[in-house]
């Protein structure tokens, strides 16, 4: 059985720090492109950023280039999303997912999904 668990949410003022993580067990990181999106309430899903199972080609949306990075550590089998430099605009709860091939956008696509993990940022 598949679990992606998240960690790392809470409340921190704008332009502050949070680290978020993801522990996968029941799959291999480093066999799967791993995820993070994100949802604000009343919109939909948002794709935030991908890192392939080879650990290049990680991908983010511009909105977050020079904020946030995703990085994995396959010894621990747990992907991270480091944001720096927060804005209120990104509060939203942020969920972690994975596929074996697709990393893309498009958040059907993505086979496994954590239960999500609430990041606030207050101005």
């Amino acid at each position: 059985q598949v679990q992606l668990v998240e960690s790392g949410g809470g409340l921190v003022q704008a332009g502050g720090s949070l680290r978020l993580s993801c522990a996968a067990s029941g799959l291999t990181i480093s066999r799967h492109v791993m995820a993070w999106f994100r949802q604000a309430p009343g919109k939909e899903r948002e794709f935030v950023a991908a890192i392939h199972w080879s650990g290049g080609n990680a991908r983010l949306i511009d909105t977050v280039k020079g904020r946030f990075t995703i990085a994995r550590e396959n010894t621990k089998n747990t992907v991270y999303l480091q944001m720096n430099s927060l804005k209120p605009e990104d509060t939203a709860v942020y969920y972690c997912a994975a596929d074996q091939y697709y990393s893309g956008k498009r958040y059907p696509e993505y086979d496994y999904w954590g239960q999500g993990t609430q990041v606030t940022v207050s101005s």
